[in-house]
């Protein structure tokens, strides 16, 4: 009879629940299954028994759910199933391991720097030289346009070296929306943060490094390029050699990349005024010509040439209006934000205030973000202002919440996801996202509950035993499709890096990828060739990051 246990790897918080399941390939007709909670000394201090939960349709597994919610003292702890011969590896109870991650998630981040030197004083084994400076690049030939442009620095996008506002701008929004929350965060900067190894900036200065690309990618009319590219696809090379051997090029400039930068750097002049003045107000400046420039240009379709880098294709731009509206609407009617952008701030306000209602009706909250969903946004821009809307946009979330938890209660695992797609933990850390927005206006602990139990899936407590962040834990991914981690001579994989996780799509078939099982649920290569699995991208970092920052709070 053998049995396996799913649990989150790297430990629990003290004050939430701490479940686990036992999962069985057959139906063992066992009405329960008895467990113990064991300290390093090889003490009991918990026994339990499972309560049967049947078969998981996705896996074909038949799982059983523990629960020791009461054990909190701090400390290593295993969990050993009676009879069985199972037993888990130590696990922390504490919120250090909380701490912990969300450092290493924020320094993920500062691994995917693009043009600057990473030395060894913060990036250990992987330093590295600077590489694609990106200060003098060639337009596409696709462009029919001269000269050079310079759109250095910013993040590398995912496992390549492509560099996009699309996608770009959800992943610095989304982090932004943390540090407003937990603006005195140690992890977040001012007097609180303190350079370390484990993180080397603070968030704001790390979000700062992806904007100030942000402003570079602006043309000069106001509109804003789509992405940084190479020719074509680089092979596992190191960024240096990565820059020796093709040339890269700007490449589009399109409505959703433009609507993208406004939201993003609306968004910075309200999360930086207090700290930079000087930049928040260029940020605005940046905000409102790229808006003129959308409204003005609705339609500029984005570059469809996907050779050497992603499409991030949206034929849907509503919701990204309305995005670029709400959070240019927060900041302009901020103080001294008329000084700033002149006489156009009461005409835009006239404007957005009569444009709102409808985007409202239009694109209600979706369960969490994504590059072609980016509406929650705007509702959070207008949760977080003193508008005739306030109340209304929380209450959107409230609703949305209840929405994730019905879902959520009716799954073996505790998803509220109902399909695994290519980047499924990018959505499971989005829903913990959306399910601790409601807890941060309304402070019903089952939405700070739910949110967690949904990233322990991501640290371990899924069907396949992983916790899918580099360096989180004994079983976490060692190969993932990063060029970076398979280009520098270390061993172990860049830490810190949410890969895509379970995705019953499996696009990577060709490549053959070794997954772990046929059912949906075993969708998973821990294989450098398993793009469609094993990938990491900062969209999937992002919410995880955020979700991390706040509940460790």
């Amino acid at each position: 009879m053998n049995a396996k246990l799913h649990y989150c790897e790297p430990g629990y918080a003290p004050s939430s629940s701490k479940t686990f399941l036992i999962a069985f390939s057959e139906d063992v007709s066992l009405a329960s299954v008895k467990f113990k909670i064991l300290n390093t000394s090889s003490n009991c201090v918990f026994e339990g028994v499972a309560e049967k939960l049947g078969r998981c349709d996705y896996t074909g597994e038949f799982l059983y759910k523990g629960d020791f919610s009461s054990v909190t003292a701090l400390g290593l702890y295993r969990i050993v199933l009676e009879g069985l011969n199972v037993t888990s590896h130590e696990f922390q109870i504490s919120g250090e391991w909380l701490a912990r991650e969300t450092r290493a998630n924020i320094k993920s981040f500062y691994y995917q720097r693009s043009g600057v030197e990473l030395p060894a004083k913060f990036a250990g084994a992987w330093a590295r030289p600077a590489a694609h400076l990106d200060s003098a690049l060639e337009f596409h030939p696709t462009m029919n346009r001269s000269g050079v442009w310079n759109a250095h620095g910013g993040w590398y996008d995912a496992g390549d070296y492509g560099k996009y506002i699309v996608n770009g701008g959800v992943s610095v929004a989304t982090l932004m929306l943390a540090c407003e929350l937990r603006k005195t965060s140690e992890f977040v900067g001012g007097a609180a943060f303190k350079e370390s190894f484990e993180q080397p900036v603070s968030l704001l200065d790390e979000i700062r490094f992806e904007l100030e690309f942000f402003l570079r990618m602006q043309d000069d009319d106001g509109g804003v390029f789509f992405k940084v590219t190479p020719y074509r696809w680089d092979g596992f090379v190191t960024p240096a050699e990565s820059d020796a051997s093709q040339k890269r090029y700007i490449l589009g400039k399109s409505t959703s990349s433009t609507l993208n930068f406004v939201g993003a750097l609306a968004q910075a002049y309200c999360l930086y005024t207090d700290v930079d003045a000087d930049f928040a107000a260029e940020c605005l400046k940046a905000s409102v010509r790229a808006y003129l420039w959308a409204e003005q240009n609705p339609e500029v379709d984005w570059p469809h040439n996907t050779e050497g880098s992603g499409g991030y294709g949206d034929p849907d731009l509503g919701d990204d209006f309305f995005w670029a509206r709400a959070m240019l609407y927060r900041a302009l009617v901020a103080e001294n934000a008329d000084k700033i952008v002149g006489g156009v701030a009461a005409e835009l306000i006239e404007r957005i205030e009569k444009q709102l209602p409808a985007d409202m009706e239009a694109f209600l909250p979706t369960y969490g973000l994504q590059w072609r969903s980016t509406q929650n946004l705007a509702w959070f821009a207008l949760a977080t202002m003193d508008c005739k809307w306030t109340e209304k946009a929380r209450k959107a979330f409230m609703y949305t919440a209840e929405e994730i938890l019905k879902l959520q209660n009716e799954d073996p695992y505790s998803l509220s996801i109902r399909k695994f797609i290519w980047g499924s933990n990018g959505d499971i850390a989005n829903h913990a996202l959306t399910l601790y927005l409601a807890y941060e206006w309304f402070k019903e602990p089952k939405y700070c509950k739910a949110a967690m139990e949904q990233i322990e899936f991501i640290y371990g407590r899924n069907p396949v035993d992983v916790s899918f962040v580099t360096g989180s834990s004994w079983n976490s991914p060692k190969f993932p499709h990063h060029r970076i981690s398979h280009s520098d001579g270390v061993v172990k994989p860049v830490p810190g890096l949410v890969v895509g996780g379970i995705n019953v799509d499996r696009q990577d078939a060709h490549r053959n990828p070794h997954y772990l099982g046929d059912a949906p649920g075993m969708s998973y290569a821990d294989e450098q060739c398993s793009f469609a699995s094993n990938e990491v991208a900062i969209n999937w970092s992002a919410p995880l990051t955020a979700a991390l920052l706040l509940l460790s709070a």
